[in-house]
């Protein structure tokens, strides 16, 4: 019996990362080969060419972008335990379909509750960071299996307290209050929240008290999702017109919306804009990750199997 890694969203850096962790703490762990493409028709091909028999596959796939991705992994999942996998988990730092927890208008489809239930159908357990829990108060209301919502606020604390000199965390809206603040407290500095009114996707405001007090500061703007940026591109527009030094943009999920014909995409108009660089974890890949996740999983992923191992 040994552990495998199957990267189905060919995230290689994150599965080597996790692998490697997974192996220092004495749970020897191999990435598993994976051939995939499309049909000409666009139908999805999958060659599994390696032996898991008996083993404990970890299928590591984000879901952003998630329709292809939907498909592949109900596909994955029977074809592991048609192989033989003793179980078969689901790492997906970033969760699709926790949006529609509600029908805000009659006929509207609860993808959420339909999602998990594909998920419970496939998988012996998930494990996810900073999943959109908004109306839902946990992921056991939806997951019938194992379900671990972690959170990256010790992360990117720690990337805070030795990569930033100074820094002051703001969060942009009351409803980072909580997320700032603990950053705030792993990092060891100030903290400051905004209030924000928005009247549409593109038209925000930001209200920003009186800061003239942290002009020897670096603010460091936090969020779990970047989705359009422009939540934190009006804040650090307030701030440098406030003066205060460019902020540091750092985001959990690194979804930045895409721009088409004459319009930029998200990164690209946050880059144009007073800030001081952008940070993302390595849930979802992009050129901006810079702070590792995989000691955030290594536990969760060892208590999980733990489980699984003891008998029932």
């Amino acid at each position: 019996m040994s552990t495998c890694i199957l990267s189905l969203d060919g995230h290689l850096a994150l599965a080597q990362s996790l692998a490697g962790q997974l192996t220092a703490a004495g749970r020897e762990t191999r990435i598993l080969a994976l051939e995939s493409r499309h049909f000409p028709d666009g139908e999805l091909y999958f060659n599994l060419p390696e032996t898991i028999e008996g083993d404990d596959v970890i299928v590591l796939c984000h879901l952003h972008q998630p329709s292809d991705k939907t498909l592949a992994l109900w596909m994955m999942a029977r074809h592991l335990r048609e192989f033989g996998a003793r179980t078969v988990g689901l790492v997906a730092p970033y969760l699709a379909y926790m949006r529609q927890d509600i029908r805000f208008h009659p006929g509207e489809c609860l993808t959420s509750r339909y999602f998990a239930e594909l998920i419970n159908l496939s998988f012996d357990y998930l494990i996810t960071i900073d999943p959109h829990l908004h109306r839902y108060h946990s992921l056991s209301e939806i997951y019938r299996i194992p379900a671990v919502a972690l959170h990256a606020t010790d992360v990117i604390g720690h990337y805070l307290k030795n990569e930033v000199s100074n820094p002051l965390i703001i969060g942009p809206d009351e409803e980072s209050e909580q997320w700032a603040t603990e950053v705030a407290a792993v990092a060891g500095c100030e903290c400051l929240v905004l209030r924000k009114t928005r009247s549409g996707d593109r038209d925000v405001a930001i209200h920003i008290p009186d800061v003239q007090q942290y002009a020897g500061h670096q603010p460091v703007l936090v969020d779990d999702i970047i989705s359009t940026g422009r939540t934190m591109l009006r804040t650090a527009e307030e701030l440098v017109a406030q003066g205060l030094n460019k902020p540091l943009c750092i985001g959990v999920h690194a979804v930045f919306a895409e721009g088409g014909p004459g319009v930029p995409s998200a990164d690209e108009e946050m880059r144009a804009g007073p800030i001081n660089g952008i940070v993302t974890c390595n849930c979802i890949p992009h050129d901006t990750n810079g702070i590792d996740v995989s000691q955030l999983l290594t536990p969760a992923v060892l208590s999980m199997l733990q489980q699984l191992d003891s008998p029932a």
